[in-house]
């Protein structure tokens, strides 16, 4: 490549960049003299009511949900109750073979008659050494060792009958019976399995007690738990029933935090009605929260809050970077802010006190703002200003 070759192509570089360069100023001026309608997003204040509301998910659990288990180890024989069924307190839901249990009562009963044979033979023996020793045949010491065989010997007849006492309530266990009223929701073993009650109880089957009233453990973030109190209106769906809108009600607020991979979440109990038996257990909730409430309120656009104009950003690209926290920014908002409203030929900056939001609009409780004025919620750059008649971006040709 020669130099004159070399010296053409830089000049043709920078008569490109000029060109660049003014098209991009000229294209900026023409949109500075657009009308402010072309050059900002805008959205009018309006009036109306606003709810704040935490979100979670939960499950649908009975109110009184009871875990029935055994406290003996057996085979079971027969089964009374099964999955739906209505059962009353004290109605026999399942039967151990009692086989192993009858013959540990038979061996007790046998263990007490001879503990009660041996306490008559220690009477006796006692009775005759009293009388030998009133004559002065034996001595006090082996009076002595005949009463305390006497004594030993009753021992021996009440452990005996407390060891019966026990092998036949453990026979009358073998006889599972309900320990409320209810529906079984669960049964857990069946005929011919083996139930071991060493170290744990093991579950055979879970009634529940009312299922006309459910309730809903949810986890609810730290973040949003201090806004929760009890009595609050709920209302949430179900999988099942995506149309339809139940309601319930804060009823607790449990302290113990449920921590899983560093996310500290509580849990919050939520009560509900269900007549008609629609809601099931296990079932997925997805709830709203009704926190706060505000009636025939000035409601500007939560984006109008965020906005600022071109001029007040710096030159950086901090505000880009942050619009992708607005949601985590607009929960730590502090309640002073401010946005730009449309009034005569330009954008006035109207500082304002706000109030609760509900993720799209914020409540204003003070300022010099009223329900009609325009808002500027984003500003619209020569790339993003369609072309009349296109409805397409307009965009700079090169040269």
């Amino acid at each position: 490549m020669t130099k004159l070759q070399l010296t053409l192509r830089r000049a043709a570089v920078a008569l490109l960049l000029l060109a660049v360069s003014v098209a991009v100023v000229l294209s900026w001026q023409k949109w500075r003299e657009q009308p402010l309608e072309e050059r900002y997003q805008l959205e009018a204040v309006t009036t109306g009511d606003l709810t704040q509301t935490v979100t979670a998910n939960g499950t649908v659990n009975p109110v009184g949900l009871v875990s029935v288990g055994t406290q003996v180890s057996g085979t079971v024989l027969r089964i009374h109750a099964d999955f739906n069924d209505r059962v009353k307190a004290g109605e026999m839901l399942l039967e151990l073979d009692p086989t192993t249990l009858r013959a540990t009562v038979e061996q007790s009963s046998g263990e007490l008659a001879s503990a009660e044979a041996t306490l008559r033979l220690t009477r006796q023996e006692e009775t005759r050494m009293r009388e030998l020793h009133a004559q002065e045949y034996v001595s006090r010491q082996e009076l002595e060792k005949a009463v305390q065989a006497r004594e030993a010997a009753q021992a021996q007849v009440r452990t005996a009958h407390g060891k019966l006492a026990r092998d036949r309530a453990n026979l009358g266990y073998a006889v599972i019976r309900s320990p409320v009223s209810g529906v079984v929701v669960s049964r857990e073993v069946d005929v011919g399995q083996t139930v071991a009650a060493s170290f744990q109880t093991p579950t055979l089957f879970k009634i529940a007690r009312d299922l006309s009233r459910m309730q809903i453990d949810s986890n609810v973030a730290e973040a949003d738990i201090g806004k929760v109190e009890v009595g609050q209106p709920v209302r949430f769906t179900v999988d099942a029933y995506p149309e339809r809108r139940f309601e319930g009600r804060v009823h607790q607020i449990r302290l113990a935090p449920l921590t899983q991979q560093s996310v500290v979440t509580y849990n919050v109990v939520v009560e509900v009605g269900n007549p008609d038996l629609a809601l099931m257990p296990g079932m997925t909730a997805y709830l709203s929260i009704v926190t706060d409430r505000a009636e025939r309120a000035v409601l500007v656009p939560n984006a109008a809050l965020r906005f600022r104009p071109s001029e007040a950003k710096a030159g950086t690209g901090a505000a880009a970077a942050g619009n992708h926290d607005a949601r985590r920014r607009e929960a730590r908002r502090p309640r002073e802010a401010a946005v730009y409203v449309l009034r005569g030929e330009g954008i006035v900056r109207v500082p304002l006190h706000t109030g609760i939001s509900d993720g799209r609009a914020t409540v204003v409780t003070d300022g010099e703002l009223k329900a009609g004025d325009r808002v500027v919620v984003e500003e619209l750059t020569a790339e993003r200003k369609p072309e009349a008649g296109t409805g397409q971006p307009f965009r700079i040709r090169g040269f």
